[in-house]
């Protein structure tokens, strides 16, 4: 918290090179909010610049009652979502079948999903498998799995409750399973 304090001040202060380390800080981050979501490379550049001039315009609002991180994944998620509302496209599948268990039903904080996946080939049918799920359930596998953040920041970014996330995971490793149950051999 320090960090994002000293950084937060700089900008504020419009110390010369302050934004833009906060953008090269995390420009990662938004953009995997943003493109998960979207899907589309020219909106997600887009949207990323609204995203960061949303974090310019309003950082004095930001009251380090959270991680800088989770503050501006929150601002991406809400540019993003505010899109998909414009264009009329649902941000998540309603809740089907949980049936049944699965190998990527029962993984916990520590597992490295694309790990598991290990080379080339089964990465891009993983990441190919993922582009498939509905927006809000690729970006929640996202930030909880690439971003590596924890269910409760995933809950500040988004503004759902722990449980919904966790519902989410649940169904988004559920249709993975099913995607990529002839690749890794699990019984779909």
């Amino acid at each position: 918290m320090d960090a994002d304090r000293a950084l937060v001040e700089a900008v504020l202060e419009n110390r010369p090179g302050a934004f833009e380390q906060l953008v090269r800080d995390y420009q990662g981050l938004c953009w995997h909010v943003i493109q998960r979501m979207v899907r589309h490379p020219e909106d997600t550049r887009e949207l990323c610049q609204d995203a960061f001039l949303r974090v310019h315009r309003y950082l004095h609002q930001y009251r380090f009652d959270s991680p800088l991180k989770s503050w501006i994944g929150q601002v991406a998620y809400s540019v993003a979502k505010r899109h998909l509302e414009r264009k009329r496209i649902p941000l998540a599948e309603p809740a089907g079948d949980e049936d049944g268990v699965s190998l990527l039903d029962n993984v916990g904080d520590g597992f490295d999903l694309a790990a598991a996946h290990a080379g080339a080939e089964a990465e891009r049918e993983l990441h190919a498998a993922i582009e498939r799920l509905p927006p809000l359930q690729r970006t929640i596998l996202t930030l909880y799995h690439l971003e590596e953040l924890p269910i409760g920041e995933i809950a500040a970014i988004t503004g759902l409750a722990d449980g919904t996330i966790k519902s989410h995971l649940f169904r988004s490793r559920n249709r993975l399973r099913e995607l990529l149950a002839p690749r890794i051999g699990v019984a779909a």
